[in-house]
C-alpha cells in the first residue's frame, strides 16, 4: 500500500537530520541530501525542526539585467504547508530574508525557511518564532546587491567555500522534502521519500542497540562489528 503524502511527510518529521542522511548514503547519494553550513537563527534557544515540501526561489546578482523578473512578490505565491528554499548568488554579503518576509510566510501558513545566502532582522523572526535557517546574518537589504529572479524551478546549492569535487552540490526540486533541526538541513527526493523511512527506521534500531551495548560497557568497536557488520 502507498503511503499517503501526508503519512510520508509525518514518518519523515520522526527521524532526525543525521538519521536522514545516514539512510540517503545507505542509497547512493553522495551528499547524503546535506546542505552545508546552514544553520539554526532562529527561533532562539530551542530546536526548530521543520519537515515539508519545498518551494524554490532562485536569486541572483542585482546587475543581472537577463535573468528572469517576478511578476509577484515570491513570498505571496508561497503555497501553504511549504518549506521556502532560496539559493542566493554564491558569498554575497546581504541578506535576501528579513523580518517582513517572515511576517507575510507566516501569515501564508509556510513551515520556514532556508536560505543558501543571509538573513536579516534576527529578532523580529525570534520574536514571531518563525524557523530560520541560513548560512549567516547582515545588516544589508537585498536592494541592489540581488533580486528574486525565478520560483518553482529546480535548484543547484553548492557550497561557496569548497570545490564540487571535495562536496557535491545538492539539487532541489520543487516539492522535494526539505527537513531542518540543530543538525542542520538535508533534502530529500520525492521518488526516494519511502526507501529513506524504510531504512532510517532500520538504522535507528540498530544504533539503539549499540547504545545499549556501549552504554553496558561494550566496546565500541567491539559493539560496531556486532550490530553494523563493521
Amino acid at each position: 500500500m502507498t503511503s499517503t503524502t501526508s503519512d510520508i511527510q509525518a514518518k519523515l518529521a520522526g527521524f532526525s537530520t543525521c538519521e536522514i542522511s545516514d539512510a540517503m548514503i545507505k542509497l547512493g547519494s553522495s551528499s547524503g541530501g546535506y546542505i552545508p553550513d546552514i544553520h539554526q537563527f532562529s527561533p532562539l534557544g530551542t530546536n526548530a525542526r521543520i519537515c515539508g515540501p519545498a518551494y524554490t526561489v532562485q536569486m541572483v546578482l542585482g546587475s543581472n539585467k537577463d535573468a528572469p523578473k517576478l511578476s509577484s512578490h515570491f513570498v505571496d505565491t508561497a503555497p501553504t504547508g511549504s518549506v521556502i528554499v532560496i539559493n542566493a548568488p554564491d558569498k554575497v554579503k546581504n541578506a535576501v530574508w528579513g523580518g517582513l518576509m517572515t511576517a507575510g510566510a507566516k501569515s501564508r501558513g509556510a513551515l520556514g525557511v532556508v536560505i543558501s545566502g543571509r538573513c536579516r532582522d534576527l529578532a523580529e523572526h525570534r520574536d514571531a518564532s518563525f524557523p530560520v535557517f541560513a548560512r549567516g546574518h547582515s545588516t544589508l537589504g537585498q536592494s541592489p546587491f540581488t533580486r528574486p529572479s525565478e520560483v518553482n524551478v529546480p535548484v543547484t546549492i553548492r557550497s561557496p567555500d569548497v570545490s564540487e569535487e571535495e562536496f557535491p552540490a545538492v539539487r532541489v526540486e520543487p516539492g522535494d522534502w526539505v527537513i531542518a533541526d540543530e543538525d542542520g538541513v538535508v533534502c530529500v527526493p520525492v521518488s526516494k521519500a519511502e526507501e529513506v523511512i524504510t531504512l532510517a527506521a532500520k538504522g535507528r534500531e540498530i544504533d539503539a542497540r549499540c547504545m545499549e551495548d556501549i552504554q553496558a560497557g561494550k566496546g565500541v568497536q567491539e559493539t560496531f562489528k556486532k550490530h553494523r557488520g563493521k
